[in-house]
């Protein structure tokens, strides 16, 4: 099963339609499957005396309002027909998390159909239900979640009449970057095994190894925050990957698909060529003639695997040697 792969782009545009439409072409060269923007209006999301998280300030050097900031990165409408119809021209699917309610409208309005809700809206019944009715699909991030609340959100949803088959939920940890020993990969498998539904990951590291080892364990969607550079202005470029990275975690969890498999254990056609000479036959360890006895110490076990299998040492034991052989050749019986 092919893993959903979102490059999410987020507001590493910093405001500018160029710079997100060369985040577009990164996507597109990376291989991944969405390429993901953020659509929002500062007014309805925040108050004007909200602050930045400890991660914002940090990676902002300044520590003004989140009103300030989020201000400078909202897309306007056209902005969203412009990056929609440049996805469209490059052959990948746009996508856009919704902050709030008009946001959503918007992004119905266009014919978005997959709708993302981020960690932090997870306690917002108003937008929750919205969304339900909004989308053919929805996508659920539980940074800072307790399964309680999964479950919550998950019955809101499901009351609206939306197809449970319909939700993919992520497990997540909302910190950038996100410690590895805060990362708890193995709540995923918990969430699949509780919910019984579709899981993937949403990633905040620093590195392209945990969303690889989460497809590894299951996960059949993965998100990524990544950018054109790490040292540019913005509150998730030093947690995001470079293209090159995005495009080396594309490649290595492209090759842990095929890597998965079955799980039906049989000789793979490669190594099947290889069975005869890795194995081994039961061989003359040294002159036998006809008629004489089989024992331990005129045989032995040699490559390749040709001849007798070892696996009829007890059989063969005590038995008479119908040919002469020499030392070094392959035991036959008849």
């Amino acid at each position: 099963m092919k893993t959903i792969i979102i490059a999410e782009a987020g507001v590493n545009h910093n405001g500018s339609l160029e710079m997100a439409k060369r985040l577009i072409d990164v996507a597109v060269e990376s291989g991944v499957d969405i390429v993901k923007f953020q659509t929002f209006k500062a007014k309805n999301l925040v108050t004007r005396s909200a602050q930045k998280a400890d991660y914002q300030v940090s990676n902002t050097g300044n520590s003004d309002s989140q009103f300030s900031m989020l201000k400078k990165l909202e897309l306007s409408n056209n902005d969203h027909y412009n990056l929609i119809a440049y996805c469209r021209k490059r052959n990948i699917e746009f996508l856009s998390t919704p902050f709030d309610l008009e946001s959503i409208d918007l992004l119905k309005s266009i014919g978005i159909r997959i709708g993302k809700i981020p960690s932090g809206e997870i306690t917002n019944l108003p937008y929750i239900r919205k969304m339900a009715h909004s989308f053919d699909k929805l996508i659920l991030s539980t940074g800072m979640c307790t399964l309680e609340e999964i479950s919550k959100v998950l019955d809101v949803i499901l009351e609206t009449g939306f197809s449970k088959e319909s939700i993919t939920v992520l497990h997540c940890n909302t910190e950038y970057p996100t410690p590895m020993s805060d990362v708890n990969l193995r709540a995923m498998m918990t969430i699949a095994d509780k919910f019984n539904l579709k899981v993937g990951y949403s990633d905040h590291t620093l590195g392209i190894e945990i969303p690889i080892a989460a497809v590894a364990l299951g996960a059949t969607m993965i998100e990524k925050h990544f950018t054109l550079d790490k040292t540019m202005e913005g509150p998730d470029h030093i947690a995001s990957l470079n293209p090159e990275e995005l495009s080396a975690m594309v490649s290595a969890i492209r090759n842990i698909e095929k890597a998965i498999g079955n799980g039906i254990k049989v000789p793979s056609e490669s190594e099947k060529k290889n069975i005869q000479i890795a194995r081994k036959s039961i061989v003359a360890s040294k002159p036998i003639k006809k008629g004489e006895v089989f024992t331990e110490k005129n045989l032995t076990v040699k490559r390749p695997g040709i001849g007798v299998s070892p696996m009829f040492w007890d059989q063969i034991i005590g038995t008479h040697s119908v040919f002469d052989f020499d030392e070094d050749e392959l035991i036959k019986l008849s």
